[in-house]
């Protein structure tokens, strides 16, 4: 597992999967270089999926929500899924509210149930220490 943080956002490298929060609002400077480096990582790392966890944020604008539809859109065409997971309620709403649609990006309820879409499962119980169930 690796972790940059080059624009403060954390980027963690699961498998062939990245995984991936937005603490707190960005500005559109950090946007940009969030969407340039997670888009290098994709390619660097060869990942097959994408997890953006946005639970933590409360508000979302129209730049940031146009920013995870080109995200979605540049993973695509580098062979990535990307599921955007946790989003709140009020996002949601405001999102609705301000006509803006994220257009080819797949949700999640929480990050669990995205990872799970993108081929990751929770242990429903601990191994035996011999490696059998």
């Amino acid at each position: 597992m690796t972790t940059r943080r080059a624009t403060g956002v954390p980027i963690l490298r699961l498998g062939d999967v990245l995984i991936t929060g937005l603490l707190n609002e960005l500005d559109d400077q950090s946007a940009v270089a969030f969407t340039d480096e997670l888009t290098e990582r994709i390619a660097a790392d060869g990942a097959r999926g994408v997890l953006i966890d946005i639970s933590r944020l409360e508000i979302i604008d129209s730049f940031v929500a146009r920013t995870l539809m080109e995200l979605a859109t540049m993973a695509r065409l580098l062979g990535a899924r990307v599921i955007v997971a946790g989003m709140r309620p009020a996002v949601a709403i405001t999102l609705v509210e301000l006509g803006l649609q994220l257009t080819g990006v797949e949700t999640a309820l929480n990050a669990e149930q995205g990872l799970t879409a993108l081929g990751w499962h929770r242990m429903s119980h601990a191994p035996s220490p011999g490696g059998r169930s």
